[in-house]
């Protein structure tokens, strides 16, 4: 869909397509969100303003630093950016009243490891886009349209998958669905960086999708699910909150790291094309620089592969969840068969 928005209507469309899709989702959501039991919260109003402001000297600085050359100013809106959060910790772990953020979260391992690896997958999925895209339209010519439709197999077989891990996910260790999910997906970036390099026939880029696509769904839904499952509901909302706030985060420093490295893998193949780099705007490269443009784009994809990696052993550590059914158990039946396990567990 991205592709034909940006064929035929122009790049714009692709921000503005998502105005009726959030409207379906809103009316999906009132609709189809169960009523759950609700409590009083109070609104931690100085937590509110530091986390803003943090993270939009965080978020801001990190996304302008290569249009601004990392000027001096970047770097101090950075640390500012870190120095406002340290205060806005600070201020939570003090706090009498109810937090923006309860530190006592993070006592849970699988809360804290989930965190950490989420921020892994949104650095990963956003930075791994567009040396994939850059390469298939510049150096292989192809339209953005005919890009999208290299991506099918994953959004597929991701979406096909994803309900079965979900109910997998409810009778097992999360880590059995996590380890093989994260290991896909960093898998097939090893073989796009393989495809890339040796210019390797437009076909062949459907497997590591359909790879992706089945990493896909062993890994969003689990970490999620696995993130918030041994949360107290009233906490519930907290904790998903952070947990999406983590991931928009890595998705940031992912988008900001990936245009440093290809700049940098630029200018080591091509020396003085990040100087020209207006050139590469649009339609297919000149031949004499197809070569040396293919190479830094592969060697880009590199990057958010040792990330993922990193994901992949933060999320060894999590622990098995104490309330998983049984095949065939119903939903409600975790819960008291925890209650059962638990005078067994405290006499071993």
């Amino acid at each position: 869909a991205g592709g034909l928005l940006v064929d035929g209507l122009g790049w714009e469309w692709i921000f503005f397509i998502n105005i009726p899709v959030g409207i379906i989702g809103f009316v999906a959501a009132v609709i189809l969100v169960p009523q759950l039991p609700r409590t009083a919260h109070k609104f931690d109003i100085l937590g509110v303003v530091l986390s803003a402001i943090g993270l939009f000297l965080i978020v801001f600085g990190l996304q302008e630093g290569e249009h601004y050359a990392w000027a001096a100013w970047i770097w101090a809106m950075v640390i500012a950016g870190v120095v406002v959060m340290g205060v806005f910790i600070w201020t939570q772990g003090r706090s009498t009243g109810e937090p923006l953020v309860p530190l006592d979260l993070f006592k849970d391992r699988n809360f804290s490891v989930a965190n950490f690896a989420i921020a892994a997958v949104g650095f990963t999925v956003t930075s791994m886009a567009l040396p994939q895209m850059f390469y298939l339209q510049l150096a292989r010519g192809l339209t953005p349209t005919e890009s999208a439709l290299l991506l099918v197999p994953l959004a597929i077989l991701s979406g096909v998958l994803a309900p079965f891990a979900g109910k997998l996910l409810d009778r097992t260790d999360p880590r059995f669905l996590l380890v093989p999910g994260l290991l896909l997906v960093g898998g097939s970036l090893g073989i796009y960086v393989a495809l890339i390099l040796n210019d390797a026939p437009i076909w062949m880029f459907l497997i590591p999708s359909a790879l992706m696509g089945v990493g896909n769904a062993g890994m969003w839904g689990p970490l999620a699910t696995t993130a918030t499952r041994n949360l107290p509901p009233r906490q519930a909302g907290a904790g998903a909150g952070i947990y999406n706030t983590t991931r928009t985060v890595g998705s940031v420093i992912g988008s900001a790291s990936i245009a440093a490295f290809m700049q940098a893998r630029l200018e080591a193949n091509l020396p003085g094309a990040a100087d020209a780099g207006a050139s590469f705007g649009g339609g297919a490269l000149p031949p004499q620089v197809v070569g040396g443009f293919s190479q830094a784009m592969g060697q880009s994809l590199i990057l958010p592969i040792v990330v993922i990696g990193v994901g992949l052993i933060v999320v060894l550590f999590m622990r098995r969840p104490s309330m998983i059914r049984s095949h065939g158990a119903p939903r409600d039946a975790a819960p008291a068969r925890a209650a059962q396990a638990a005078p067994a567990a405290a006499g071993e």
